[in-house]
């Protein structure tokens, strides 16, 4: 039984190895883009927000008055 933990455990972390060789890290310019282009969309989602908030503030503002 320890034979078979022990070949168990070989096989994983050979498996593990074998994974992480498939690991491709992206290269600066693709961080540099990827990370404008979150910034932006997250800006404009802001602005979108912020915009409709405005507007349904001053319609109930002037539903209620």
């Amino acid at each position: 039984m320890d034979e078979k933990k022990s070949s168990s455990f070989q096989g994983f972390f050979k498996g593990l190895k074998t994974e992480f060789n498939k690991i491709i890290f992206p290269n600066r310019q693709d961080i540099v883009k990827e990370t404008t282009a979150t910034i932006v969309v997250s800006l404009l989602i802001g602005v979108v927000i912020a915009v409709l908030d405005l507007i349904m503030k001053t319609g109930l503002g002037f539903i209620l008055k």
